[in-house]
């Protein structure tokens, strides 16, 4: 029987995302929004609510494309908050045009958002060896700064517990437990991926 997180549970979509996504280290600038903006939408709400929409987002959030998010308007936005398929908060959404911005404000700096935020871990992945899940954090003094310096840059539902979990999926952290069959394969690929 494979050993897999146990909050992993028994929900076809949530193993998945537990078995091919979770802690890979991600290089990707749409990937890394597309996970900085969930991460602020799941923001009070458990993480498999925003799996089950996270098709729906992509779809209604044009991919997660910044430069088109930036553009959204009143319109937009009223549709947005209509829309069943998504959370329907004001505050998140406008959270997520505004993110979009201050994302492209960096490029406009010449900041790799990519680089700046894998900065924070000095390029590489940590590698947590962990018991168990009670082990895992909700936040660490890296997650704080990230979020500190996010803030100061415009962007919002970036706490540090947010910042923390967006660590986790996006995997600048291993936080697989040892006795989990993904702990070693996530360290194996940011192994391969090497330091940034």
């Amino acid at each position: 029987m494979t050993s897999r997180c146990a909050w992993a549970g028994s929900d076809p979509l949530y193993v998945r995302y537990h078995d091919t996504e979770w802690g890979v280290p991600v290089d990707d600038p749409r990937t890394l929004f597309e996970f900085l903006i969930l991460e602020g939408a799941q923001a009070g709400l458990s993480w498999i609510t925003v799996l089950r929409k996270r098709e729906h987002y992509r779809a209604v959030f044009d991919g997660f494309d910044p430069e088109r998010i930036a553009r959204y308007d009143d319109a937009k936005k009223a549709a947005l908050l209509a829309d069943p398929g998504i959370i329907r908060n004001r505050a998140k959404i406008d959270a997520a045009i505004g993110n979009a911005r201050a994302w492209l404000e960096m490029r406009d700096a010449d900041i790799d958002p990519v680089a700046w935020l894998w900065s924070f871990m000095d390029g590489e992945p940590r590698q947590n060896g962990l018991g168990s899940l009670a082990d895992v954090p909700a936040s660490t003094p890296v997650s704080d700064a990230m979020s500190k310096a996010l803030k100061a840059r415009g962007f919002k539902f970036v706490g540090s517990t947010i910042c923390y979990a967006f660590m986790q999926a996006v995997g600048m952290v291993n936080d697989h437990p040892v006795d989990c069959f993904r702990h070693r394969e996530v360290a194996e690929l940011a192994r391969l991926r090497g330091p940034r």
